[in-house]
């Protein structure tokens, strides 16, 4: 069957190329593009996908199926709308929530002794280090008392505000 004047291979051929370049696009540029228009229901990566889908499904029944070219398109269309669907459900919402979600949260911080890796001046902000579960967590820290506190110490974590955390000297007992 021909499409356009070109045969119906050629055609999703060209689209399974294409879309190859517009998703390499995609993941340079998709950051901008969904910065831009952050409220829209489908995506853009879900339209091509759908395209690569519907293309490589529609491929594979013309090279490999004896069935005319217009079924195969809609059989291309409701597998790259499955697909797409399934996609969609179980790598992309789960990825979009799970950078939403962290292991900690800050108020879980208060109470842990962490390891100052840069110093804290008087009156000043430094850095602290504090080992979990889930790996290593560094945050702006400074000391609540106003003191200086040197690289390598043990500090308490006492509280948190604005994501910075107030601490004090740990000592043993």
């Amino acid at each position: 069957m021909t499409l356009f004047g070109y045969p119906v291979e050629h055609i999703y051929l060209w689209l399974l190329v294409i879309n190859g370049i517009l998703i390499i696009l995609y993941l340079f540029f998709g950051d901008v593009i969904e910065a831009i228009d952050e409220t829209t229901f489908i995506k853009p990566v879900l339209i091509l996908a759908w395209i690569i889908f519907f293309s490589a499904s529609g491929l594979i029944f013309e090279k490999l199926s004896f069935i005319s070219s217009v079924f195969g398109m809609i059989i291309s269309a409701i597998v790259a709308f499955l697909l797409t669907v399934l996609l969609n459900v179980f790598v992309f919402i789960p990825l979009a929530n799970a950078e939403h979600s962290l292991s900690y949260t800050e108020e879980s911080l208060i109470g842990r002794v962490g390891r100052i890796i840069i110093s804290i001046p008087e009156d000043g902000f430094g850095e602290i280090f504090i080992e979990s579960k889930s790996g290593m967590i560094t945050k702006p820290a400074t000391s609540i008392e106003n003191i200086p506190i040197s690289e390598g110490e043990e500090v308490l974590v006492l509280k948190i505000e604005k994501g910075v955390l107030y601490v004090v000297p740990y000592e043993y007992e």
